[in-house]
This record gives C-alpha cells, sequence and structure tokens, in this order.
C-alpha cells in the first residue's frame, strides 16, 4: 500500500502514507521516562523502514524532539525526509499561545536551526490564540513559503471557523486534529469542508492514546473518563469483533485500525507514536495489511456511533 498523497495545493509529497508522530522523541515535560538514546533509535528505525514523513513540535521538549530529529538527520538525504513541525507556544510569555506574524516567522527560524535544516515541509500553527486574524497569521507564512523556507501550510487544533478565516486566500493546505474510530467529530464538522477545498488531514491520538490497541478490558473505564460506563463496553466488545479480523490477517489489532485509516481516502497520512524502535516496525506493518471493503465497512458500522 504505497500510494504518494499530494498535500493540499503544495508541490509536497508523502510515500507512504504513514508516518511518525514523534511527542515521545525527546518530549520529557509530556511523559515520563523517556530516553533520548530511544529518541534518536525511533527515528532512525522510522526512516530506515521507509518512513519519510517525521512529524514534530517545538512543545515536544520544548524543542528537544526537533534538535533530535536534526541529528538523526545529518545521517540521511534531507530531500527524502518530509518534515512537519509546529509552534504557537510563546517561550518568552509563560508559553501563552501566540499566532502574531512576527512570533511565527521568528517560531520557523528557530525550528529551522534546531532541525539543521533550511526549509520545513509543513509547518503548523499548532494552536489558535484568541486575537490575532488567522487570514494574516497564515499570510506571514505564504511569505516564508514563498522564500522556500517551508513548503506546505498547516494549522492544527483550530475550529471550522478558524479554518474558514485561515484559508480565506486559500493558502491553508493541511489540517491536523484529533480524530480516531471512537472520536470521530472531526468527519462531520470538518471533513466537508477539506474535500470541498482540497485541504489534506492528518488525525493525530489515531489509536486513541492506546484504547485501540486492544490492551484494555471492561475494568479499565476509569482510565477513560471521556466515555460512559456503556459506551467503554461498546468499544470493548467491538474490540472483541476486530481482534477476530486481526487473528484472520495474521496482524495486531492496532495494525487493523491503522490500515483502515491508510484506506480511508479522507486521511491523508496516519502519525502513529512511538517510545521503542519496535513499535515503530509494528506501526509500519500494517503497511502489509490489505483490508477488503466488507472489512473497511465492517469496522466503520462497529464505531459508527462515535
Amino acid at each position: 500500500m504505497t500510494h504518494e498523497i499530494k498535500i493540499g495545493n503544495s508541490d509536497v509529497v508523502v510515500s507512504p502514507k504513514i508516518g511518525l508522530g514523534t511527542n515521545k522523541v525527546g518530549g520529557h515535560n509530556l511523559f515520563k521516562n523517556l530516553k533520548d538514546e530511544d529518541g534518536y533509535s525511533v527515528v532512525k528505525t522510522a526512516l530506515d523502514s521507509g518512513v519519510s514523513l517525521l512529524d514534530t513540535a517545538f512543545m515536544y521538549g520544548l524543542g528537544r524532539s526537533e534538535e533530535i530529529i536534526g541529528e538523526v538527520l545529518r545521517q540521511y538525504d534531507r530531500s527524502k525526509v518530509i518534515i512537519a513541525t509546529k509552534a504557537a507556544q510563546d517561550p518568552q510569555n509563560d508559553y501563552k499561545i501566540n499566532n502574531d506574524p512576527a512570533f511565527l516567522k521568528a517560531a520557523v527560524e528557530n525550528a529551522l536551526k534546531r532541525l539543521q535544516t533550511d526549509y520545513l515541509d509543513i509547518f503548523f500553527i499548532h494552536f489558535p490564540d484568541e486575537k490575532t486574524p488567522k487570514n494574516e497569521a497564515v499570510a506571514a507564512l505564504a511569505e516564508l513559503k514563498k522564500e522556500g523556507k517551508i513548503r506546505a501550510i498547516g494549522v492544527s487544533n483550530f475550529s471550522l471557523e478558524q479554518i474558514k478565516e485561515a484559508n480565506q486566500d486559500g493558502q491553508v493546505d493541511i489540517v491536523e486534529d484529533s480524530y480516531n474510530l471512537v472520536s470521530r467529530k472531526a468527519e462531520r464538522e470538518l471533513f466537508p469542508y477539506l474535500q470541498k477545498e482540497q485541504i489534506s488531514f492528518v488525525p493525530y491520538f489515531p489509536l486513541a492514546s492506546g484504547l485501540l490497541t486492544g490492551k484494555y478490558s471492561t475494568e479499565d473505564s476509569d482510565k477513560f473518563k471521556q466515555f460512559t460506563k456503556a459506551e467503554f463496553t461498546d468499544i470493548i466488545t467491538a474490540l472483541s469483533q476486530v481482534r477476530e479480523l486481526a487473528k484472520k490477517h495474521g496482524a495486531t489489532v492496532a495494525q487493523i485500525f491503522l490500515s483502515w485509516y491508510l484506506q480511508n481516502p479522507a486521511i491523508s497520512v496516519v502519525i502513529p507514536g512511538a517510545r521503542k524502535p519496535e513499535q515503530v516496525k509494528s506501526n509500519v506493518g500494517a503497511l502489509n495489511v490489505e483490508l477488503t471493503q466488507g472489512e473497511f465497512e465492517q469496522i466503520d458500522k462497529l464505531f459508527a456511533d462515535f
């Protein structure tokens, strides 16, 4: 399953459709007991396994994730790697969200230094602030695009209204937001507009913080407070059917779900995270799982209520 995916109206092309989310690479402020050496191995393993897209952000370790990726990149052909990073948290102001054009331009320059590169393939405004007109924020990024410092413009965690405001001049190429089979709000709220405007979509939390790996049982409902007990029981029941599919395909439950996203035309690229190299290899293994149309629809129906 190696389809080439064009990002929005940019000239960025991603293949395969699976990337690496790197919040566990150097994200010491987000996760306990992370080791930098694991971070280096995770990034190398991803690139050695044919993954081309690395999704990072300033907030992953306050620049540390970008630094680790930058160091690893020196051993690879930069032109074959797609680097996506994000910024919005202002270190000069208690990490408050800032979309001011001057701040975003400085954030891009700082990211380039940490990543040891002279261009970013995709740059996302990580979160919307309260006051900056979104089309002005994007216009500043469009200037950097003209200069060749970024190749595609993205926004993350924006509401539909904010995406429309950001895209007034048709400059937004890609949107990143929370989406998975037990949290399908983006499908209803964002997808129709994104498809109409030819804006790419990348989901984060594709495995719902581990819930869709099949490692939890009905006993674990207190770990997932966003669901009622009844909803959680429904999810566990649906997972038992996915487990049967996994057996049939000689795959893991996580690989079945990743394969569903990979086969979903509304999704441009999937970026599961990994703490250890073996998790990267397992995620990439989803490329070898081909669901039939019937199986794709069966999974869709199992989680239709979310």
